[in-house]
């Protein structure tokens, strides 16, 4: 399925405007389908080759290997000798340039130069935590490396997190008649985390982590609705599928994932990335959901921003309702004053 045009950028007068959860508000129709490349934000280059890989041609993917296995070597290469390296055409290079975002072959160079230079600059904590967790590690050293791989995990999300697409799925939800969650296994756990938030403040919000409920669902959406789907590699057919049905019945669709060319990306007008190395075992998976976690913190507060009162409100209601809750005696004991 070709993706779907995104929703225009709002204006400062938008971006302030309060739309109360409950106000009826029209659909944000799209307009323009592509970013144009933006070497502004080159310095971030190794997480977006990271997250482009899925989604790159076999001869890419070559030129990407080759790079991140050694970036501060690549940024020393010619484009011939890169080429060479990756066993491919200095045509190949120049397209996988453009296709992370980069006009040309210099800002590609001097991009992994900085981000090398970074890399070292943090060396010997990644000598001391980065690496996957073994067997013969010691408590301690099971520690470092989650915290470690978490924490950059939170960092480099951060330092990625497209504000402006953020911003329009903040208005988009905030509108909505009814917005659908779809997420499967840990995905899932941080699709109830945005369900659990969005029902605090009042918005009317459904997550369905089974993959027939979740098609059944998304056959109901209409223009007025929004789906958001969540999937760290974005390939997870339970989580493509549903999102893909509720594109096709004209909601606005929301993608949450690691990878920006994944399947799951393909349905979405907007899509928010983590950026999240790969690890062999749990380490890289309890990052990707911190960091799944974290954007789920941001678009949420955004959210409530937008109906500050009403918002502050419902959430002061809904603590209060299950925090005076009073314990009921045992049956047939008589309450006593610890009781009441």
């Amino acid at each position: 399925m070709a993706k779907r045009a995104l929703l225009p950028v709002p204006t400062a007068q938008d971006a302030s405007a309060a739309v109360p959860p409950t106000a009826a508000a029209p659909p944000v129709s799209g307009v323009t389908a592509h970013r144009a490349p933006d070497d502004t934000r080159a310095g971030d280059v190794l997480v977006r080759i990271r997250g482009a890989v899925p989604s790159l041609q076999p001869a890419e993917k070559r030129v990407a290997a080759a790079i991140l296995s050694d970036p501060a070597g690549a940024a020393r290469l010619s484009s011939t000798a890169l080429a060479g390296q990756a066993e491919t055409s200095v045509t190949t290079v120049m397209r996988f340039c453009r296709t992370i975002g980069l006009r040309n072959y210099p800002h590609l160079r001097v991009a992994l130069a900085g981000a090398a230079a970074r890399e070292d600059a943090q060396s010997a904590d990644r000598l001391r935590a980065s690496g996957d967790i073994s067997e013969a590690d010691t408590l301690a050293q099971v520690v470092d490396k989650i915290v470690y791989n978490e924490a950059r995990a939170l960092e480099e999300t951060g330092a990625n997190l497209d504000l402006d697409t953020l911003e329009l799925a903040v208005r988009a939800i905030s509108q909505a008649r009814r917005i659908d969650i779809f997420g499967i296994g840990a995905s899932g756990f941080v699709g109830q985390d945005l369900h659990q938030k969005l029902h605090r403040i009042g918005l009317m919000a459904f997550i369905w982590t089974d993959a027939h409920a979740a098609l059944t669902a998304a056959a109901l959406l209409g223009k007025n609705d929004v789906a958001v789907g969540i999937s760290h590699s974005g390939a997870t057919v339970d989580t493509v599928d549903p999102l893909e049905a509720a594109a096709e019945r004209g909601a606005t669709t929301i993608a949450l994932t690691n990878f920006a060319g994944s399947l799951l990306t393909r349905s979405a007008d907007l899509v928010l990335t983590t950026a999240v190395r790969e690890m062999p075992l749990r380490s890289g998976s309890t990052a990707s959901r911190i960091a799944q976690l974290a954007v789920v913190d941001c678009l949420f507060v955004g959210i409530a921003q937008r109906s500050y009162d009403r918002a502050t409100a419902a959430l002061a209601q809904t603590y209060g309702v299950v925090h005076q809750r009073r314990s009921h005696p045992h049956p047939g004991r008589r309450a006593s004053a610890e009781d009441h």
